[in-house]
């Protein structure tokens, strides 16, 4: 496993405890290889003695992220409560029993927030909530050699109002956070990878949550293959695997709310609120 940190110098990679600069590569050439693994090992061979950056950037260079939905069986009951006033609840019953999972666009570098910087909450919305992701690094090719820490920021009265607004509740400016870094594996993480989220409001806990990725419902090849059916990825993208993890109905995120979202062996994305 080596960790991919973004700094203003270049990529840092860590791996056994150690730093090295790799200069020369960028996150674009390792998701359009067609071996991103033996790229970054290679550049760890090659690169120069380093320490880790103090405030890394999001994991991200081009890429476009993309979401799966209704992934968790608590993610399908959420959805359901939220959008039952629009009569849209039995959507969500029939995407999570289908065969064709639910994908959604999420957005584009300059809406993705890094380690350490807000995420937004929309000015329309009067609930909103993080959804802490396991989220996929996917090659040109479709080929998942990567994995880092998702925040689906989700506006759930917008999406539960009806079923047609989702774009609108998950697609505006710093809707998406990413980090602290990307962790380059040819390994599959195993089922008891553990997501846990504590959102941290005047200093105190106001909720924290955990799953573990064997909850999820779609194998997460699966999940890429649809993304890249008769779709096109040049520089590859990410794909956020859905969330295992709901707040209560009546908890909504503030403005100065701590987020912290924590799998291992990726490490922990911190964002605050705007």
């Amino acid at each position: 496993m080596i960790r991919l940190y973004s700094a203003s110098t270049g990529l840092v990679l860590e791996h056994a405890g150690q730093a090295r600069l790799a200069a020369s590569l960028t996150l674009d050439a390792v998701f359009a290889a067609a071996d991103p693994g033996a790229l970054v090992r290679s550049a760890w061979e090659s690169g120069l003695p380093s320490t880790l950056p103090a405030q890394p950037g999001a994991p991200i260079g081009t890429q476009e992220v993309w979401a799966a939905g209704v992934t968790y069986l608590r993610s399908r009951t959420a959805r359901m409560e939220e959008s039952k006033d629009a009569g849209g609840g039995t959507f969500y019953d029939k995407v999570y029993h289908a065969v064709r999972p639910e994908l959604f666009f999420k957005g584009t570098p300059h809406r993705v927030a890094g380690p350490g910087t807000a995420v937004r909450i929309r000015g329309d919305s009067q609930w909103n909530v993080p959804e802490p992701e396991l989220t996929l690094a996917i090659n040109k090719d479709g080929r998942i050699f990567g994995y880092t820490v998702g925040n689906d920021m989700s506006s759930r009265d917008i999406e539960g109002e009806n079923p047609l607004y989702l774009p609108q509740a998950k697609v505006y400016d710093r809707s998406t956070g990413l980090g602290p870094c990307l962790l380059v594996t040819d390994a599959p993480l195993p089922p008891t990878t553990t997501i846990a989220i504590e959102i941290r409001r005047d200093g105190a806990a106001a909720f924290s949550g955990s799953t573990q990725i064997s909850q999820i419902k779609r194998a997460f090849p699966e999940l890429a293959e649809f993304l890249f059916r008769d779709n096109s990825f040049p520089r590859g993208a990410y794909l956020m695997t859905g969330t295992g993890i709901v707040p209560p109905d009546a908890f909504t995120l503030r403005a100065g709310d701590e987020i912290r979202i924590t799998i291992e062996p990726i490490g922990t994305l911190v964002n605050t609120v705007a």
